[in-house]
């Protein structure tokens, strides 16, 4: 995993847009376009996490999800255990994309650092963009196996059936993921996970988030996941639709051969 302190600060400062910076919408949605990640700073109250998500999105409801459509992220004290509850728990949740068991997934995700953890509590992110390169260098017979549609199967009875990147008719990729007991797998497939999770962790970097920080992500690019950790950490989070446009997945690394297209589009 590529470390942690330094290039915990190195990612943010990368990928910062100052919020207060004239046209910093339009400059959040180029940034989008291009890398997949924005990190943002001053958003310190619900209302201003609100405010700015719906003016970048059309928000997604979410079955945990309060009416304004936000979600707090904490330890509730009575999820850990559940499967596809890992979230709502303080131990170490696997990287994955957003919403993987619905047929489409929404594109964006808004999280905001109320107030981190006593200790832990630290984001990974992985651009699938790194991850799918490094796949097609490295072991490229797991790159096409993880391309087969319906290779996938996320989510509990009204899940959906997929693949981990699916390629789009114009070479462009999109990548879903989820890695708990909510994840099944055909056999196709199945001897190339922990090649898939080697390179994950390969481009994994940490981004410990203090009270008011946040990150705004491409669903369809990037890789979340996070440390365990202790003490009353909530974040806030929103899911939802760009309002501007954004072009489907990632193009592929100019070291990758393109795949054959499989059939799943990318909304």
């Amino acid at each position: 995993m590529l470390d942690a302190s330094a290039g915990s600060e190195t990612l943010f400062a990368d990928h910062y847009v100052d919020l207060r910076t004239p046209h910093a919408s339009d400059v959040i949605a180029a940034q989008l376009r291009e890398t997949g990640l924005v990190t943002l700073n001053g958003l310190t109250t619900r209302q201003e996490v609100l405010a700015f998500a719906s003016r970048m999105m059309a928000i997604t409801p979410h079955p945990h999800g309060a009416p304004d459509g936000l979600t707090l992220i904490h330890d509730t004290g009575s999820h850990a255990h559940r499967a596809g509850f890992a979230g709502l728990g303080s131990g170490e949740l696997q990287a994955h994309t957003e919403r993987s068991g619905s047929p489409t997934p929404p594109r964006l995700i808004l999280l905001a650092c109320m107030q981190p953890a006593s200790a832990g509590g630290e984001t990974l992110l992985a651009d699938g963009r790194e991850v799918h390169a490094r796949l097609m260098g490295e072991n490229r017979d797991a790159a096409v196996a993880l391309c087969q549609p319906r290779t996938a199967y996320f989510g509990a009875g009204s899940g959906h059936a997929t693949q981990v990147f699916t390629v789009q008719a114009d070479s462009r990729f999109s990548i879903r993921l989820r890695q708990d007991g909510l994840a099944r797998w055909s056999p196709i497939v199945q001897p190339y996970l922990p090649v898939l999770r080697s390179a994950i962790a390969a481009s994994q970097y940490r981004l410990l988030l203090q009270a008011g920080q946040g990150y705004l992500l491409d669903n369809h690019r990037w890789l979340h996941a996070r440390t365990r950790f202790t003490g009353d950490r909530r974040l806030l989070r929103a899911l939802g639709e760009p309002r501007f446009a954004l072009p489907g997945g990632f193009a592929a690394h100019p070291t990758s051969a393109v795949l054959p297209k499989t059939s799943e589009p990318v909304s």
